[in-house]
């Protein structure tokens, strides 16, 4: 695969992940963080900072919009709720294995 290629491949998947994570609202970011060791928040952090590496100045917020597909405050309201007791202690057992 030409380089070109691989890049269009990557942004593909990235688009896709970012579909399929607008399509599970249902899964919360402390899920996100206990199961598999990131969120949509460190999305969004790896995005600014990947533009940043490129020159391209990307605030935070700006970034979140991106992957949240709304801003982050609204999606926030509609979407996320309080972390139930089983979700604190799966978090913190996730965190115990770093």
């Amino acid at each position: 695969m030409d380089k070109q290629t691989e890049l269009e491949v990557q942004a593909a998947a990235f688009r896709r992940l970012i579909e399929h994570l607008d399509e599970r609202k249902d899964v919360q970011n402390i899920d996100l963080m206990s199961l598999a060791g990131f969120c949509r928040n460190c999305l969004s952090k790896w995005y600014v900072s990947a533009a940043e590496e490129r020159g391209v100045p990307v605030t935070y917020e700006e970034a979140r919009e991106v992957i949240y597909k709304e801003p982050y405050a609204s999606w926030k309201e509609k979407y996320q709720k309080d972390a139930t007791p089983e979700q604190l202690a799966a978090f913190k057992a996730s965190q115990q294995g770093e």
